[in-house]
Formats: C-alpha cells, structure tokens, sequence
C-alpha cells in the first residue's frame, strides 16, 4: 500500500513543481518582454512626443518611486537603511538609467538593444579582469559570432518613417552611449552579488536607484533649461506611451525580474535576454517604423539571437 501511493505523491509534487517553474519562467518573460520595450518606448517620447530627456527621468522614476513606496508600504516593509555599498550600487544603475535614456535618443532603438544583449560577454571578461574567474566554454567562439551578426546589422541602412536611414554621427553617439551603458550594467552584477553579504535585497537596490537617478536628473534638467511646457501638449497617445514606459517598465519590469530572480534565479532568468531582440523588432516596427531593409541584417539578427541563446544554455 505505502509503495504504491508514494509514487503517485512523487508525480505529484514533481507536477506541482514543475508548473511552479513556468508560471515564474512566464514572469521572467514578461520582465524581458517590458525591457525590451524600453529603448522603443524611450526613443519615442524623445524624438516623437518631444519629451526633454531629464525631464523625462524625472517624471518616470518620480512616478515609479510613488509606486514603490505604496507597494512596500502594502507590503509592510522599512525604508533600507543608509549604506555606502548601496549608495555605489544605486550610481552604477543610475549611470546605467541615464546614458540608456539618451542612447534611445540619438540612435535606433533596434542598435540600443543590440548592444545591450552583449552584456554577456561584457560580464565575462570584467569577472576575468576583476576576480580572475576561468572563462566559460564557448565564450570565444560565442563573441566572434555575435560580433558577426552585430556587424551585419550595422553595414546596413534601416528604415524608418518610409525613409531609408544611415548611420550618422549621431547614431555613433548613440551607440556608444549604449556601449557604456552596457558596461555599467555589466559592472553592477558584478558587484551586486557583493549585496548578500551587506543585507542588502534588489528591491532596496531598486528604490536606493529611483532616488540617486532623481537627485542627479533634476538638478540637470533645471542646468539645461529643459522645456517643461512640451508636456502641457502631449496627446492620448503620448499619454499611453508614458503610461506603459513608467508602470510597465521602470517599475514593472524591475519589480517582475526582482520576483522572478529570487524564485527561479539568476541562470534562468537571463537566459531569456535574447527575447528581448525579437521585442524591440517588433514594436520598433510598429511604433516608430524602423524596420530591417536587407536580408544581411535579418541574418545578423538571428544570428546575434541565436548566438546568445546558445551561449546562455551552454552556461547552465
């Protein structure tokens, strides 16, 4: 009798664990989807809307504070308390914040996210530089590929608006605003991981980052005579873009990927990042219609995709 119930509870908690698993893998997902909406979103309310860029800051994480305070509060937990490791953290992710804003600005959202994807490879080599961590198989040949398919996406012109779109100056501008941002996100999972041993959580990281991106964004927007009447003119679709840029991604997707990170972790979590290339293709399309205009860049984008998704099941 006991033999033959035990299994049955077995396949049960196997089931039950199971299902566990891809209802938070669909949480995770739902985190990338909303990060890859970001530099589309971003670039919109920039150059579409009009939106001056620290302004935009300013508001966003203003609201997505408000939302983090009352969620906390609900949550009945307490203010962090002050650190100086978190302070580092909160201006490495601010760093991050700000020139991924501005990289949005100046170049195609497809580029901003095309780098941001390397960030992979960009975390290896800092763990080589940094602690003197082996390289993980594959990395070389991950790196030359992804180069590759990068460089294809590059050599090309893209189309936006109905207007065949090369790259400028200020497309070099901001690619390496996102080529910096990537690098700041790349040093902040290196020394967040330092957080554990400080008491410190990623929604205490998250809130310490709302605060240091308003106390640097404010004072630049008043430095930079922004022009605050451009949201006096803003129509229901601005409106609903703003809406989705800072409750569905400042705050949702980092309140999502916290969740997700602390159920299924880190290993899982990132390795749906490649999703978020098909995201900003899709949206970028739709919405500000930059759209691929050769076959060479559809290859370099399924092959900087796939690359990454290769590259982060061999790391499991």
């Amino acid at each position: 009798m006991h033999t033959s119930i035990e299994p049955t509870q077995h396949n049960r908690q196997s089931a039950l664990a199971t299902r566990t698993l891809v209802a938070w893998m669909l949480v995770a997902l739902v985190s990338h989807t909303s990060w890859g909406a970001y530099p589309v979103l971003a670039r919109y309310l920039q150059t579409v809307s009009g939106l001056p860029s620290m302004s935009l800051l300013v508001v966003g994480m203003g609201c997505s504070l408000g939302l983090m305070l009352a969620w906390r509060a609900l949550r009945r937990r307490p203010l962090p308390r002050f650190s100086r490791f978190l302070v580092v953290i909160a201006v490495v992710v601010a760093a991050r914040s700000i020139t991924n804003l501005l990289a949005a600005r100046y170049t195609l959202a497809i580029y901003v996210q095309l780098i941001t994807l390397m960030t992979p490879f960009v975390v290896t080599l800092l763990n080589r530089l940094a602690f003197d961590e082996p390289v993980p198989p594959a990395t070389g040949r991950a790196m030359v590929l992804a180069t590759l398919g990068a460089v294809l996406m590059l050599s090309g012109s893209i189309e936006q608006q109905g207007v065949i779109k090369p790259l400028t100056r200020q497309d070099w501008l901001g690619l390496g605003l996102a080529a910096f941002s990537t690098f700041t996100l790349a040093l902040y999972m290196l020394i967040v991981r330092q957080s554990v041993a400080h008491n410190l959580s990623g929604e205490q990281v998250f809130l310490a980052q709302l605060v240091t991106v308003l106390a640097i964004s404010a004072p630049a927007s008043l430095l930079l005579h922004e022009d605050w009447t451009r949201w006096l003119a803003l129509t229901t679709t601005d409106w609903l873009v703003f809406g989705a840029f800072a409750g569905l991604v400042i705050f949702g997707a980092n309140v999502l990927q916290i969740t997700a990170l602390r159920r299924i972790g880190a290993t899982t979590v990132s390795s749906m990042l490649p999703w978020r290339m098909v995201v900003v293709l899709v949206l970028a399309a739709f919405l500000l219609g930059e759209r691929l205009t050769s076959i060479w860049q559809l290859v370099g984008a399924v092959l900087v995709t796939g690359t990454l998704m290769w590259y982060l099941w061999k790391q499991r």
